[in-house]
């Protein structure tokens, strides 16, 4: 996985701060891989309640990581009971590793 302690710490910090501390945040794609270089954060965060604004809260959730995370590019997904299942969800579920939990 190619994020240090540090990022891993603020990622953690900004989603507790925001979504409770319930949420479960996945790292998923190219920088759960080792060998590669640069890439963007791409996150997948699972919360057990609705979400309202789901859009305005994955934006709010990519700017502050981003900006805790020194200014690397984030893409947050979110998984929630009345957001519709995709494709990606399965995927970062099979594939992504957990950075926080309940």
């Amino acid at each position: 996985m190619r994020l240090n302690q540090r990022e891993i710490d603020a990622i953690k910090a900004v989603v507790i701060e925001t979504c409770g501390d319930r949420a479960v945040v996945r790292l998923f794609g190219s920088r759960l891989d080792d060998s590669a270089k640069g890439g963007d954060i791409d996150l997948m965060v699972e919360l057990d309640e609705a979400v309202d604004h789901p859009a305005r809260l994955s934006a709010w959730l990519s700017v502050k990581i981003m900006r805790a995370t020194q200014g690397r590019k984030v893409d947050v997904i979110l998984a929630a009971p009345n957001l519709e299942e995709l494709p990606i969800h399965r995927i970062d579920r099979e594939q992504g590793v957990i950075l926080s939990h309940e």
